[in-house]
């Protein structure tokens, strides 16, 4: 199965496709850690943007 392209972005609440570092596009920005299948975090009590930037 082919791996999520870097840089493909999902929404606050959204299931992660796939297990790396993610980067919140907001500003400040801040970076996590998720695994396939976690629900993408808000950020600074805010919905935002998260960023695939590495494979895990």
């Amino acid at each position: 199965m082919a791996k999520t392209p870097l840089g493909t972005t999902k929404k606050t609440g959204e299931k992660c496709p796939e297990s790396g570092v993610w980067e919140s596009q907001s500003s400040p920005s801040t970076t996590i850690p998720l695994s396939k299948g976690e629900t993408f975090p808000p950020y600074n009590g805010k919905a935002v943007i998260w960023k695939l930037i590495s494979y895990a």
